[in-house]
């Protein structure tokens, strides 16, 4: 007995998926009316129209429906949930708490999912964000390496097999006859299916002249059950291919259950720009990887067949597919206890032995912490999602990593600590060109370099001159590999240790002054400040240690141009 709804007396009896029953009563309200409307819309949330499968879960959503229709009834509302209106529930939603406004909003949600019309803007407001938001729970870790791969082979293995199995079935199509005519083989029924559609096995049998009992006794439901799934996409596939479409893009699960064909949008043959919907924000977009653009184009390929034989009304719809083999009814949901008994059937086990736990939000959590962030390349904006704050990413992604991933991320924090150290030491700017002055002012750089007078002659002399200053020792290896020639562009040697500034080098250091002045008026002020902003402070310290006379000649010299200065093409002003 499936579960429903009584009018007399008004309760729910409940059917579980193990085969308990259980009867709620819901006599005694003030509004029976909208009992039983809110009723029907629980009835939507139990299996196996829903994910709620157990009596103690309903027992809540009992409460919660008891108080709502208590609430409302106190300001005098005696309609129904379809003369609900948006000032009513809001008032009631927002005095909380939150776990009555999540189950209460289901309700509403579920009666307009039975059919049950709804006044204008309800269905937005109850689908909507939360006044009540319920607490931040600790994120979830990635799946471990050897989890991840086993989901996502157990998921490649399935939408390769049924694609192929579907491929051949369009050869049939091609080649086959009617049944009647031709005999009952694969071919053949999938020439019926490619003209009749989606149709249970009675239909089928019906569709060939004969009875259901005359067709299983001659073996043509084996062969019907073969030839409807390679025609068409059943729910195993629609399993596989959703989430490994998960796999290759990070995108959240409750965006992708109720996309259609108009929200993908093809930006040339290998681009796609997906636009969706992410429950705890709004509307959200994103340039899929390459993987998965394939993979959407094969489910697009793979659903065309059924795409065109169903009513217009569904197939905008993304993933569409057969519910039950042998049976007409189209996917409407795909919840957990689906998935996790899709785990079972294809044996996608843990690390502990026991079926694999899907979490999808975890598998954007996994996505983003095994993705590859070698190209980084010093964006201002440093989050992995456009959409997150970078508190956000911290908390959900950055605390979930791999001993390999903790050890660059501790890398990158030495490296910056010993950065800022760096910065912290004032500039070595030497007025007199002679050697006795350099030894004699600055002991702690020959100490730490190690120069001898030879060398000390040459950086006074300008041997060892770069662009802005002179190098102590360009094969250090402070900014690139040991033993190679320093890499490090002009502005730089600004904060280096190694670096001695002396009055010939106000041309060019005012050259690149100029530089930043330029970048200031073509960059963002944030921008700018990331890139360049310590190297401009720099610059200015070490001009206010020479001699003005010195750095007015020296301005002499400088025309302001991109030419004076080594430039790559794109680090270009002009």
């Amino acid at each position: 007995m499936p579960t429903m709804v009584l009018d007399d007396p008004l309760g729910v009896v409940c059917v579980f998926s193990d085969g308990d029953t259980a009867e709620f009563s819901l006599e005694g309200l003030p509004n029976p009316r909208l009992a039983r409307d809110l009723a029907v819309g629980l009835v939507e949330l139990i299996h196996p129209h829903g994910t709620v499968d157990s009596a103690g879960s309903v027992v809540h959503y009992v409460r919660a429906l008891r108080r709502m229709v208590l609430a409302v009834a106190e300001g005098g509302f005696i309609g129904g949930a379809g003369d609900l209106r948006r000032g009513q529930l809001a008032k009631f939603w927002m005095a909380g708490p939150t776990h009555l406004e999540a189950q209460t909003r289901a309700l509403v949600e579920g009666f307009a999912r039975s059919g049950g019309v709804l006044g204008e803007g309800v269905l937005e407001l109850a689908a909507g964000r939360h006044f009540n938001i319920q607490p931040n729970r600790q994120a979830l870790p990635p799946y471990p390496e050897a989890e991840w791969d086993r989901l996502a082979s157990a998921c490649r293995t399935l939408v390769e097999e049924s694609y192929a199995a579907h491929r051949r079935a369009l050869l049939s199509v091609a080649a086959g006859r009617h049944p009647a005519e031709g005999g009952w083989t694969a071919e053949n029924f999938c020439w019926l299916l490619a003209r009749s559609g989606p149709i249970s096995t009675p239909g089928f049998a019906a569709a060939l002249g004969v009875t259901y009992d005359a067709f299983r006794s001659r073996g043509g439901t084996v062969l019907f059950h073969q030839a409807v799934q390679a025609a068409f996409p059943h729910l195993d596939a629609l399993i596989a291919y959703r989430l490994l479409f998960g796999v290759y893009s990070g995108i959240v699960p409750d965006g992708i259950a109720d996309l259609g064909v108009g929200d993908v949008d093809w930006a040339g043959d290998s681009t796609v720009l997906l636009s969706y919907v992410k429950g705890r924000t709004s509307t959200e977009s994103l340039n899929l990887p390459r993987a998965a653009v394939r993979l959407l184009e094969q489910w697009l390929s793979h659903s065309a067949l059924l795409r065109g034989l169903v009513p217009a009304a569904e197939r905008d719809r993304l993933w569409l597919g057969m519910s039950l083999v042998g049976n007409a009814r189209l996917v409407r949901d795909v919840d957990r206890v689906a998935i996790q008994r899709w785990v079972r059937r294809r044996e996608v086990f843990g690390s502990d032995g026991q079926p694999l736990k899907i979490h999808r939000s975890r598998i954007r959590t996994t996505y983003h912490a095994v993705r590859d962030k070698s190209t980084w390349s010093g964006s201002a904006r440093a989050t992995i999602d456009p959409n997150h704050t970078p508190s956000v990413e911290g908390d959900h992604y950055l605390t979930a990593t791999t001993p390999a991933q903790r050890h660059l991320v501790e890398t990158i924090v030495e490296d910056a600590q010993h950065d800022i150290l760096r910065r912290a030491h004032p500039p070595t700017v030497i007025t007199e060109e002679d050697a006795a002055a350099l030894a004699r002012d600055y002991p702690q750089l020959m100490a730490g370099l190690g120069l001898g007078d030879a060398a000390i002659s040459e950086l006074v002399g300008g041997a060892r001159d770069v662009f802005t200053a002179a190098c102590g020792d360009q094969l250090s290896g402070l900014h690139g590999p040991a033993g190679k020639p320093c890499p490090a562009r002009p502005w730089v040697c600004l904060l280096c240790p190694l670096a001695v500034f002396a009055p010939r080098h106000a041309a060019n250091l005012l050259r690149l002054k100029a530089f930043f002045s330029r970048q200031w008026q073509q960059m963002p002020a944030a921008q700018f400040m990331a890139v360049f902003g310590p190297y401009a402070v720099r610059i200015s310290q070490v001009l206010d240690r020479f001699d003005p006379a010195v750095v007015a000649a020296a301005a002499i010299a400088v025309a302001g141009a991109d030419e004076e200065i080594p430039l790559r093409p794109e680090e270009r002003t002009t």
